[in-house]
C-alpha cells in the first residue's frame, strides 16, 4: 500500500488528575478514531481534520496542568503502519459489527418504533463512517443492515414505467431549459447535467422550452417527476447512473426535500433544506442560485464518494 502519512499526539496527564479527566481525555480520543500503538501515542491519519483534532485535545490537556505534543510522522516502516492499518479497521469493525446486530434486532421487532430507532443507528454510522479511514470490511454489512431497515420503513411507491438507461451522447452539445428560481430538484439535475453529462451544457431558466431545448422540471418536460420519483431520480435512471451510491445518496436527500412524505430522514437533509430555504429568502439570481447550488452539490458528492 502507498505509505501513509500520520500525525500523532504525544501528553501526559499530572499523577494527581481525577479519573474523570483521563476518562474523559479517553472518550475524546476514541470519538476522533485515534489508534495507540503504544501508551499514551495515538496516532491519525494526517489531515486538516486531524490536525484541528488534535490540536484541541492539546489545548485541553495542557489547561490541566498536563503535556502534550503533536507532531507529523512522514511514515512508519512497512509492518509497522500494516499493522497500524488493521488496528484501525479493527476498531471500526467493532463499531460496524455493534450497528449490524442492533439492526437485525430492530428489523425482528417490526415496525414498532422502527423511526426513532433507526434514526439514532443512522447516526451512530455516520460517526463510525467520518472515521473509518481504512474502509473496515463490517462498513458494507452495516450499510446493507440499515438499507433493510430503511426498506421497511418505506416500502415505496409502486413504480412508474420504467426509464431506460440511453445514450448521453444524444444529450451532448445541446441547450436544456427549467423554470425560475431553481429549487432543489432543479439545483441538483443542473450539476448532475454538467458533471456527468455535458460540462459545456448551457442551462436556460424560463416559463417554457423553445425549440430544440431540452427541458427539465417543468409543466410537459423531456425529463420530470416519473412513478414516484422526483425529476433527479428520473435523470439518474435515464442516464444509467442508478448504481453509483454516492449518487444515490443525493437522490435521497433531494427526494425527501422535493417530495417530504416524513417516512425516513437522512442526516443531511434538514440542514441542505435550510440552507436552500435561506437563498430562496435572500433573493438571489437564478444564475447565483445556479453556482451556489453547484457547489453544494459537488461538495455532497464529493463527501459521500469519500464515505465522509
Amino acid at each position: 500500500m502507498t505509505p501513509v502519512p500520520w500525525l500523532a499526539l504525544s501528553f501526559s496527564l499530572p499523577s494527581g488528575s481525577s479519573s474523570s479527566k483521563r476518562v474523559a481525555v479517553w472518550r475524546r480520543l476514541q470519538k476522533i478514531g485515534a489508534v495507540s500503538p503504544t501508551g499514551s501515542l495515538y496516532l491519525l491519519p494526517a489531515g486538516a481534520e486531524s490536525q484541528e483534532a488534535f490540536d484541541w485535545l492539546a489545548q485541553e490537556i495542557t489547561e490541566a496542568g498536563g503535556e502534550a505534543l503533536v507532531l507529523p510522522i512522514d511514515r512508519l516502516d512497512g509492518d509497522s503502519e500494516g499493522r497500524l492499518v488493521e488496528a484501525f479497521r479493527a476498531a471500526r469493525d467493532e463499531d460496524f459489527r455493534k450497528i449490524t446486530a442492533e439492526a437485525r434486532e430492530v428489523e425482528r421487532a417490526g415496525k414498532d418504533g422502527l423511526a426513532d430507532r433507526l434514526e439514532k443507528l443512522r447516526r451512530r454510522f455516520a460517526e463510525a463512517v467520518r472515521i473509518d479511514f481504512f474502509q473496515a470490511p463490517e462498513r458494507a454489512a452495516a450499510t446493507a443492515a440499515l438499507a433493510r431497515l430503511e426498506a421497511l420503513l418505506d416500502p415505496g411507491e409502486p413504480p412508474g414505467r420504467e426509464v431506460p438507461a440511453t445514450d448521453l451522447g444524444r444529450y451532448r452539445g445541446r441547450r436544456w431549459v427549467t423554470r425560475p428560481r431553481p429549487h432543489v430538484d432543479r439545483l441538483a439535475c443542473a450539476w448532475l447535467i454538467r458533471r456527468f453529462v455535458d460540462p459545456q451544457a448551457e442551462i436556460r431558466y424560463a416559463d417554457k422550452a423553445g425549440e430544440g431545448e431540452l427541458s427539465f422540471d417543468m409543466k410537459g418536460a423531456d425529463f420530470g417527476h416519473r412513478g414516484g420519483r422526483c425529476t433527479f431520480e428520473t435523470m439518474l435512471a435515464e442516464f444509467g447512473l442508478e448504481n453509483d451510491p454516492a449518487l444515490a445518496a443525493l437522490a435521497a436527500i433531494v427526494h425527501e426535500i422535493d417530495l417530504p412524505g416524513g417516512a425516513s430522514s437522512r442526516l443531511e437533509t434538514a440542514g441542505i433544506d435550510a440552507v436552500l430555504r435561506g437563498w430562496a429568502a435572500a433573493g438571489w439570481t437564478d444564475a447565483e442560485l445556479e453556482r451556489h447550488g453547484t457547489a453544494l452539490f459537488e461538495g455532497l458528492y464529493r463527501a459521500h464518494l469519500s464515505g465522509t
